[in-house]
């Protein structure tokens, strides 16, 4: 259950030095990770219909390389183990075969009034 989203750095993306800042990663693996729920066939915007939305409990992240405008770089997302409470994901950020960014993601499952809940059916039976 693995996932490749492809993403080319733009000026935005840098800072002063001309190196991706490093916040963008972030944003980078959010809009990754998004991309791979949704191959996955769950629908978020029905989850909140539904009362229920993700959120990230904790990130730990390396940065290990720069990115710099114009490179073509791939989030590689995959899911670790897990439980029926909590989603973990590792997602790295490669430019070819160079890995320049790491990232554990936890991400748990909240009510829409902020309540900790209970991962859906249909999401626990991805999580082994």
């Amino acid at each position: 259950m693995s996932h490749q989203f492809p993403i080319r750095v733009y000026y935005e993306d840098t800072d002063l030095a001309g190196i991706v800042y490093y916040a963008n990663y972030l944003k980078f693996i959010e809009r990754a990770r998004s991309e791979w729920v949704r191959e996955l066939g769950i629908d978020q915007v029905q989850m909140k219909a539904d009362g229920l939305v993700f959120a990230v409990r904790r990130v730990e992240a390396d940065y290990l390389l720069p990115a710099k405008y114009d490179d073509e770089l791939v989030v590689h997302t995959s899911m670790e183990p897990g439980s029926g409470a909590r989603l973990v994901v590792r997602q790295d950020v490669m430019r070819g075969d160079t890995l320049l960014f790491s990232a554990i993601v936890t991400i748990i499952c909240m009510t829409v009034e902020g309540a900790v809940a209970r991962l859906p059916a249909v999401i626990r039976r991805f999580v082994h």
